[in-house]
Parts: C-alpha cells; structure tokens; sequence
C-alpha cells in the first residue's frame, strides 16, 4: 500500500510535521527533504542568507523556511514574478471590457504612435513582441537620479524599437511599463493600489503588494546585492541608492519587479490559474492567460506567463505556467500534475539559478 504524508512546518531544516496520511507515493516526502537539505547546506556554507520554500499538490501542503528567513511568511522581493501579477490585473480590465488585447497601444497611449510603435498591440506588450527592450538605454541614470515611474515612461514612449512588432520574441520589462501606465489611464488610480484592491484582497495575499505598500524595509527579506543583475548596479558600491535593497527601488513600484511578497502568496495567485473558480476573474480569461500565444517564435509565452517548461522543473508537463525572479525566485504550476512550487530567496538568480533553484525544482518536479 503506498501512501502520501499531509505535511505542514514552520520550521528550518527536515522536521516536518506529520497531519494525516492517505495514499500515494512517498517520493514527495523524500525529494522535499532532499531539497531542504540542499537549501540548508547553502545556508550553512554562507552562500545563500534566507530562502522560504512551498509545495502544494492537492490536499498535500508544506512550507518551509530558512536562515533569516523568520517564518514562512517571510517577504520577499519577488523581480519578475509581478510581471504576471501585472498582467492579471490588466485582463481584470479585459474582462470589464475596458480594453482588448487587440487594442493598439496608441489608443490609450495616443503619443505612443510614431513609426510602427502604431502597430503595438498590448498583447505584444503581454507577450515580449512589441519591439521594446527589456531595459530602457537610460535605465542606471534614471535610477541613480531616483526617478519617477514616470520619467521611465516618457522614456519608454520614445525609445528606439529593436524590430518589427509581433515579428520576434525578446523578454521586455518595459512592455510591462507601458501595460501598467495603460492600465493607469484607464482607471484613473495608481498601479499598486489598483493591484491591491484588484488583484491581492480578492486573492487574500495579505502579505503582497506592488512597492512597499504598508510594510517597511525592515519588515522584508535582505537582497544579497553583491551578484546582482547588472540594471540593478551589480553589487557596486557606488549603486547602494538605488540597488535592490534601496529606499528608493523598495518604493518604486516598477510593475516589472517591484512586487513584494509571501511564498504562500504566490502560490495562491498560481492557484488562482491553476484552477480558476470564476471569482477572481473569469475563468476562460484565467486559460487564456497561461495558454500560448508566441506559437513560431523563439519561446512559448502566455499573457505574463512563461511557458517554458525549461524555466521550471526537468519533470514538469509542458502545460506548466510560471516565472522566475532575477532576485532569486521561482514560481510554477502544473496542470497534469496540480502541483505549485515556490522557491523565493535572497541569493540572485544570476548565482542561484544552476546551484540551488534548478536542482530544487528539479527534485520537486520528478515527486509530483
């Protein structure tokens, strides 16, 4: 007879504990403790300073925390997992009819039009084709002057387009931009709080928010900024005020990865795809947003998705949904298996991705 453990921990470590017990097999026990010992030995090597870890599949539910991570509801600075909440919250507008993702950008961003910046729709915008770059050419000046959001969006309107809309796929943080600024001019309130009422109260990710919301800095989990991404000063001392760790990034609420937040967070807004009940949106908008639209291209997106089943878990179905963080987080979900993952953790992904995410996930992934 095999059997599956309904685990649930709030500790550091591999002591688990037990709830109940039904069937299936114990590989997901073990992996977890496989991946837990690989987390903790980074923590006692110094490598990695704090790291919370989520697993759910079903019934079966385990968190973990780690180093000075003082909880599992540790939060974290998320990077790129707000791309889709971002985007959630523009198909919220979908869904009211307020816009298509037919729509050019132009008819809400009217000086967004010149040369083929015309023939930008947003769902270029949602799925890296609009011909924008990831990071604007001004990006380290705004940030060292502490700009505004929108001093990056003036930019963004007049910077050069690198090909031909709807033609290639090129991961672009400022498409997200102008789809928050999109979002702004429709509903007339700023993007974090249009996220907070829209997005993380109907979700009751209580412990999220776009920026700092009501946290403060101290309330949040240490970037180990030294192997940072390079747009984000790269652990050079001369960008300590404008680095991850800053006031002012903490602040910003750059809606490409300014998102704070829970791994139990997280997971409720994957959850939230992974088997959409209609009340937070509307399910056929929630699968239209994990399915692929870059069909030809160089990667499978869905609408704020990676779809990518090489970005997650060596195992994972090829319907898996997700993101990963260059802060040094990862989120996905399967719908083969209905299993989510969340790693989040302060060691960028630049450092991480191959030595710790990776083969964590890959432990999941094999389990479920």
């Amino acid at each position: 007879m095999k059997r599956r453990l309904f685990l649930s921990t709030t500790s550091c470590g591999i002591l688990p504990g037990l709830i109940s017990a039904a069937e299936n097999d114990d590989s997901m026990e073990q992996n977890i403790e496989n991946a837990a010992n690989l987390i903790q030995k980074q923590i006692g090597s110094g490598a990695l300073e704090s790291a919370v870890l989520e697993v759910r599949q079903g019934a079966f539910s385990e968190a973990r925390f780690f180093g000075k991570a003082k909880s599992v509801d540790a939060i974290f600075l998320l990077a790129s997992i707000t791309k889709p909440m971002a985007a959630a919250g523009a198909m919220l507008l979908s869904d009211r009819k307020e816009l298509n993702i037919s729509d050019p950008v132009s008819k809400f961003i009217p000086e967004f039009s010149e040369g083929e910046r015309k023939d930008i729709t947003i769902e270029h915008l949602l799925i890296h084709t609009s011909g924008l770059p990831d990071q604007l050419p001004e990006n380290a000046d705004l940030r060292k002057a502490h700009a505004p959001l929108s001093e990056f969006v003036k930019a963004a309107i007049r910077t050069p387009l690198l090909f031909k809309p709807g033609t290639k796929y090129s991961y672009q943080s400022i498409g997200i931009l102008l789809l928050s600024e999109i979002v702004e001019r429709i509903t007339e309130i700023t993007f974090p709080k249009f996220l907070a009422d829209e997005v993380f109260a109907p979700l009751e990710m209580k412990r999220s928010a776009l920026g700092l919301g009501d946290f403060k800095i101290s309330d949040t989990i240490h970037c180990q900024t030294e192997s940072s991404a390079p747009e984000s000063g790269a652990g050079a001392s001369e960008s300590k005020s404008w680095d991850w760790n800053s006031s002012y990034w903490r602040n910003l609420a750059s809606p490409w990865g300014g998102a704070h937040g829970t791994a139990g967070d997280v997971t409720r807004f994957l959850h939230s795809f992974l088997k959409p009940t209609g009340k937070f949106m509307k399910k056929e908008t929630a699968r239209m947003m994990i399915r692929n639209h870059t069909h030809g291209l160089e990667s499978p997106r869905g609408l704020g998705f990676d779809l990518n089943p090489e970005s997650f878990g060596k195992s994972c179905s090829a319907k898996t949904f997700g993101h990963r963080g260059a802060t040094g987080t990862l989120a996905w979900a399967d719908p083969e298996s209905e299993a989510s993952f969340v790693i989040l953790t302060s060691l960028p992904l630049g450092v991480s991705e191959e030595s710790l995410i990776k083969p964590v996930s890959n432990w999941i992934s094999s389990a479920v």
